[in-house]
């Protein structure tokens, strides 16, 4: 799987923290073991609060970029 297929899309888009990650704790859930969720967010607050979900949760951070004013992420479902 190259870095721009996945497999599930979550739009955080005109959301504020905490919500992205409240709604990253739940649509990864719909992600299979292994597949990949992409997130597209415009909270700068995502650039700390998705690598720290990620790394407390196991699932790992595959992508993280910014395009403009918004944030992008792929990350990989953990176990």
């Amino acid at each position: 799987m190259s870095a721009t297929e996945y497999d599930l899309e979550l739009d955080a888009r005109g959301l504020f923290c905490p919500e992205p990650v409240m709604m990253l704790h739940n649509r990864i859930n719909d992600v299979q073991p292994g597949g990949v969720l992409r997130v597209v967010a415009t909270d700068p607050s995502t650039t700390r609060d998705i690598p720290r979900f990620c790394q407390f949760l196991g699932h790992e951070l595959i992508d993280q970029s910014e395009d403009s004013d918004l944030f992008i992420y792929l990350i990989r479902r953990g176990q």
